[in-house]
């Protein structure tokens, strides 16, 4: 077996600014500004490289905010307004550019597809709405199940939606026709978080059953693996941006750090060992900008992480 290469961690900073928990990261690797939002209504702009500098205001919103997504060639940030609809904000100016009303329920999750010129939008009511973007109209809104959606997952080059929920199972659709190709099953409980590998071999899902599974994209959606990943629930995972390294980060106040090849555990994140989160980590966000890692919390911060490979 090769030598494997451990990252050491390091907390950089811990950003303060949040009046109540976050919820939300978004952000472009290959950029030094990442947003955040959360139960405040406060959608907020921060700097990966100048961890010291506060945090800059980049809207407020009436209700409480689970999903943000930044397109990036567009230089629009998307928010999902819980109970009122998705707003579309141009970044130079903020400036509201489309507010589109959907019911009102929450809004878990967003997935952009520039290819198709579409937004897919998770709402606790089951239902997937479609927006096209060019002004963000809705274009369909698709009961998919009576419990609420939770994540997407979208697979540009196959074509195909993956999407987490509450009903513990996970549909993988043709995005344009919005058929369901797929219906994975396995979890036994609600599905929080999926994402498709970098090189698209395979989908990653997890949630509040805490086991992180692997499935197989070219056999067919095939499970290949289930592993007890956390102690609670994982809100969340994230692959790095060079494809290396997985994140993954849990109701139990950790964040563990997973080879993406071998799905190995290589280091675990916490308040004991590294002066973690006191309470549930929601989100991540992965940065190109020297491998930092940025984490939020129910503890109403953000922290930003520097990873270093090692060879141990």
């Amino acid at each position: 077996m090769p030598p494997l290469f451990r990252p050491q961690v390091q907390k950089l900073a811990a950003l303060t600014g949040h009046r109540d928990c976050v919820y939300a990261l978004t952000g472009a690797p290959s950029e030094k500004t990442f947003y955040s939002a959360g139960a405040d209504g406060f959608v907020v702009g921060w700097d990966i490289n100048d961890p010291t500098r506060d945090g800059e205001l980049i809207a407020r919103v009436e209700n409480s905010v689970y999903a943000l997504r930044y397109v990036p060639e567009r230089d629009l940030l998307l928010i999902g307004h819980n109970f009122q609809g998705v707003q579309a904000i141009a970044l130079t100016g903020k400036k509201l550019l489309h507010a589109t009303a959907l019911p009102p329920v929450a809004i878990f999750d967003l997935a952009y597809s520039a290819l198709r010129q579409r937004l897919y939008v998770a709402l606790g009511d089951g239902t997937l709405a479609i927006l096209r973007t060019d002004d963000f109209r809705v274009e369909k809104l698709l009961r998919i199940t009576d419990k609420s959606l939770r994540c997407l997952a979208l697979h540009e080059e196959r074509g195909e939606l993956a999407i987490g929920s509450s009903d513990a199972l996970i549909r993988v659709l043709d995005a344009d026709s919005l058929a369901v190709k797929h219906v994975l099953t396995g979890s036994t409980n609600s599905v929080f978080t999926a994402a498709y590998s970098p090189d698209g071999r395979y989908l990653l899902t997890a949630g509040r059953d805490a086991h992180l599974r692997v499935w197989v994209v070219a056999a067919g959606y095939q499970e290949q693996e289930s592993i007890v990943a956390h102690l609670f629930a994982i809100n969340h995972l994230a692959f790095s941006p060079d494809g290396q390294l997985l994140a993954t980060c849990s109701m139990d106040k950790s964040i563990k750090v997973w080879d993406a090849e071998t799905f190995r555990l290589l280091r675990v994140v916490d308040r004991a060992r590294h002066a973690g989160h006191g309470t549930s980590v929601n989100r991540l966000f992965w940065s190109g900008w020297e491998n930092r890692l940025v984490s939020c919390s129910d503890d109403r911060s953000l922290a930003i992480w520097q990873l270093i490979m090692s060879n141990e």
